[in-house]
């Protein structure tokens, strides 16, 4: 395979660049030093950061990088020098016509001797992704919660010793990385400086770049690999999260590696049935609920995207599978649900116990007379319903076949001018769906009954849902 860096040159021939030749007198190809990846998932972004070790001679000295069958943003690629930069000075930028997805630093050395460089750039291809193992005891009220989060690279360049790092939230790009690096040649040092200075101005902002840059550079120095489990370091950047995995990682080209996010955690839950129509369909779904909080000892940082696997001790060394479900991004203080569908041991029934209508009102349209032979005049009256009020009492029936008692949610959405009656102490989710609560007694049934008043044509006076207690 094609390694991306073909070399901080190494002896560049005269016949190469006759302008150079007296100046060039390179080491061979220094390995990296270091290298970190920051991996932007919401754009198909990673910051690359490496370092490299370099004999300079003194005078000019010519340093090439190529991005060759990679997906490197060309117009990204920086280099700084990490030690002697007082003696270093990077002179420019060539791009030869005859070397598509190459490029030349001419740096100019006031010493001989090593010095340590840097080479940031971005790149497109590297991506994570992250999976929840869940446990929950036989009693259903802890489960242990356990973090995984899978690096992917098809970048096309394989980074040995890697210091990787995740970034959970959003950022906007207005060009993506992987158009840049396939549109091919640029020739001129002029587009490349443009190029690469509107990238950043639209981007980035110039606050939230510095803090990236900062963040990266200070976690530069977690290099060892430890010999305990590796840790997750949190850090809270602007409008988003930094996870750094502890110590270093390979992650060749066309590998993906699991990492563990965080272990074992005992995580407290409660469950409870919900009706839902609009949400979970026309059915009783039950959840488990937990919340990503420190008293759930979760809740230092915002929960990534993830698929969790949620699974039941069984008892005999074994595990019931449960479900396996997508989460959205979790901050910190929300609750996370997990639904496991309709339970064949909660029935729930709705039934309409009774239909009527009251209150009308009518509107008088004028009077007509008839004559008959045998009757003689007759006047009719003619009027027409213009209001009145729909009735209707609902009982939510609830049979709970378990061993333990349940808790269960009652939300429905009515539309119109309605009037909620129920001694069920209802609130209101929003301006038109009340929802209540109820406890249901193991082997036992629950009648939960209301009414609702629908207010139709004249006696209508606006679109929302009253709470009124039933008499």
């Amino acid at each position: 395979m094609n390694t991306r860096l073909v070399g901080l040159l190494a002896a560049v021939g005269a016949a190469a660049l006759p302008c150079w030749a007296k100046n060039v007198d390179l080491s061979t190809i220094p390995p990296r030093d270091t290298v970190q990846l920051t991996i932007y998932n919401s754009e198909d972004l990673t910051l690359v950061r490496e370092t490299r070790r370099v004999t300079f001679k003194q005078g000019i000295n010519p340093l090439q990088f190529s991005w060759a069958n990679t997906l490197i943003d060309p117009t990204s690629v920086d280099l700084r020098f990490k030690s002697h930069a007082g003696e270093l000075e990077l002179l420019d930028t060539t791009f030869p016509h005859d070397k598509p997805q190459m490029l030349y630093w001419a740096v100019r050395s006031a010493f001989d001797g090593d010095a340590e460089i840097e080479v940031t750039y971005f790149t497109s291809g590297i991506s994570w992704a992250v999976d929840y193992v869940c446990v929950s005891d036989p009693a259903e009220e802890t489960m242990a919660f356990d973090g995984f989060v899978r690096v992917i690279n098809n970048s096309g360049e394989d980074y040995a010793g890697a210091q990787v790092r995740m970034v959970v939230g959003t950022i906007s790009l207005v060009e993506k990385v992987r158009e840049l690096a396939q549109r091919g040649i640029v020739s001129e040092v002029d587009r490349y400086m443009y190029e690469k200075s509107e990238m950043r101005a639209r981007d980035f902002d110039a606050a939230a770049r510095k803090e990236v840059c900062d963040e990266l550079q200070m976690g530069m120095a977690r290099g060892a690999v430890a010999a305990a489990p590796k840790e997750i370091v949190k850090e809270g950047l602007s409008e988003y999260f930094i996870f750094t995995v502890e110590g270093t990682e390979t992650v060749p080209n066309g590998w993906s590696k699991r990492m563990r996010l965080f272990a074992g955690k005992a995580v407290p839950f409660h469950i409870q049935y919900r009706y839902r129509p609009q949400e979970y369909g026309d059915q009783l779904v039950r959840m488990f609920l937990l919340r990503n909080d420190t008293a759930s000892d979760l809740g230092s940082t915002p929960l990534p995207d993830g698929v969790v696997r949620l699974f039941r001790d069984n008892c005999r060394d074994g595990l019931s599978f449960l479900l396996a479900q997508t989460i959205k991004y979790v901050p910190i203080g929300q609750e996370i649900e997990l639904n496991l569908g309709s339970d064949p041991e909660v029935i729930h029934e709705r039934i309409l116990q009774r239909a009527w209508r009251s209150d009308f009102w009518f509107r008088r349209n004028g009077a007509s007379v008839y004559y008959s032979p045998t009757e003689g005049h007759r006047i009719e009256i003619k009027d027409t319903v213009a209001g009145w009020d729909d009735h209707e009492l609902w009982i939510e029936r609830i049979r709970n076949y378990r061993a333990k008692p349940i808790a269960v949610e009652i939300r429905r959405s009515f539309a119109g001018d309605v009037v909620f009656r129920s001694d069920l102490a209802p609130t209101l989710y929003d301006y038109r769906s009340p929802q209540f609560t109820a406890q249901v007694a193991p082997a036992k049934t629950a009648n939960l009954t209301y009414e609702t008043v629908t207010h139709q044509g004249r006696n209508k006076q606006q679109d929302h849902v009253t709470l009124e207690e039933r008499q």
